[in-house]
């Protein structure tokens, strides 16, 4: 029987301009770079916001109004969200799912009872694997939205708070292991602190980074394989997080020698909120070699906070799916709709409606992406740009043969009209037109 009023979406083609019919560009079986899109864009669905998320904001109660409402009973509404979770994924031919452990079930009074109310849950969730074949991209745990996390989980000032939230990772490496879930994410909702005035970071670092290396003990201890993952953000909740952007997660693995161990999760909302495109924090780490997995949503630039948009930006898309192809793809993580409807959109089918744009935004964005690796539009500028360090003093700087008297020595031979002249434009607005001309193109097709 059939739970969602909504048919079975399906591939249309680009011809049907009335969006929310099926699928425009994303068509799972067709070839880009090689292979089937379906291999390439994995697509995920995030139980938070599709599930749980009541449509609440800052100045209002929530507006969703969801077929399960009606089960009254915390538990038994619980169990009855699975069965909706898995008929959502078929109906969108979506193969994976994400969760924080506290979407799925009530707490308890004690962490014996909360695990018990939790494995109840993915006993079921186990199951419907099991029945359809649907994959767990990632999971996580919620250590930031009972008040005992008022000041952290692992940065908390507080033993107690600390011991809890190893023993709630401790079932949550379990539960990974259990459902074979391809990565685990550290989202540090409350990493960071309010004020520098009564934190002692150092010691608030070290702690985070010991935490990390008992988890990834116990991982070893258990057999569980899955990549580990670092989701940065820079600010909300609090004033200052610890993992602010991908430079500054970068920097705190490497420091902590945790890099060996951990990758990346990004999303385009924080990249805003830390003051950097999407495109900027993909490429970071995508050359440092440590992108692992994608938050699909998008924020808005003139809203401070973040919002957890369903991505509709072409442009956007179109940016971090070069990014994407350039890294050969995730191979062990995917794109995960970290997305929650418009407070106004509170329709069960506006969730149909927002994981269709979101899924043919990124399959737009890969087809066009595809297209501009094929041709190397960005290759050749970039090549002919620094070709300066091909040959000449370039290339003896960049084989570490030159010190500065030798600079000193060349540039003095030299006019400073000759020095101007061997620069040459960036050409920035051809390209951004070129850009524009890949997108009309291969998407009009």
């Amino acid at each position: 029987m059939s739970l969602f009023d909504f048919e079975k979406v399906q591939y249309l083609g680009n011809s049907e301009l009335n969006a929310g019919k099926g699928f425009n560009f994303y068509n799972a079986d067709e070839l880009v770079a090689g292979k089937p899109m379906k291999e390439w864009l994995k697509f995920s669905v995030a139980y938070w916001h599709t599930m749980d998320q009541r449509l609440t904001d800052p100045f209002g109660d929530g507006t969703a109004l969801r077929p399960w409402d009606n089960v009254t009973d915390p538990m038994e509404q619980a169990l009855v969200k699975v069965d909706y979770m898995f008929e959502f994924m078929d109906k969108l031919g979506v193969e994976y799912f994400a969760f924080h452990d506290r979407d799925l079930a009530p707490e308890g009074s004690s962490l014996k009872e909360t695990n018990e109310n939790l494995d109840r849950v993915i006993d079921k969730i186990e199951e419907k694997m099991q029945e359809t074949g649907k994959k767990l991209l990632w999971n996580t745990a919620s250590l930031f939205t009972n008040p005992r996390f008022v000041a952290g989980g692992a940065t908390t000032p507080f033993a107690d708070v600390f011991a809890y939230s190893a023993a709630q990772i401790k079932h949550s490496l379990e539960i990974a292991k259990r459902l074979g879930s391809q990565s685990y994410v550290f989202w540090g909702g409350r990493e960071g602190y309010d004020s520098i005035l009564n934190t002692d970071m150092k010691r608030e670092q070290k702690h985070i980074a010991a935490f990390f290396r008992l988890a990834k003990d116990y991982a070893n201890e258990i057999g569980y394989t899955g990549q580990f993952l670092l989701e940065p953000k820079p600010k909300e909740p609090t004033t200052h997080q610890y993992d602010a952007d991908s430079a500054t997660t970068i920097a705190f693995l490497k420091e902590y020698n945790l890099e060996d161990d951990f990758k990346l999760n990004l999303e385009g909302n924080h990249a805003y909120l830390a003051g950097h495109t999407y495109e900027h924090e993909v490429r970071v780490a995508r050359e440092a070699g440590m992108l692992g997995s994608l938050d699909a949503n998008m924020g808005d630039k003139l809203i401070g906070w973040d919002i957890d948009e369903f991505p509709t930006d072409i442009y956007e898309t179109t940016l971090v799916m070069y990014e994407f192809l350039k890294n050969g793809g995730l191979p062990t993580g995917g794109l995960n709709f970290d997305s929650k409807v418009r407070r106004q959109s509170f329709e069960v089918e506006d969730l149909f409606y927002a994981h269709m744009a979101g899924m043919d935004t990124y399959a737009a964005g890969l087809k066009v992406a595809a297209k501009l690796i094929e041709d190397r539009v960005f290759d050749d500028v970039i090549e002919d740009r620094y070709s300066s360090f091909d040959s000449g003093i370039g290339a003896d700087f960049e084989a570490g043969k030159l010190t500065l008297v030798d600079f000193e020595n060349y540039v003095l031979g030299k006019t400073d009209a000759e020095i101007l002249a061997t620069t040459k434009s960036g050409h920035l607005e051809r390209l951004k037109a070129t850009l524009n001309n890949y997108i009309f193109s291969v998407l009009g097709k």
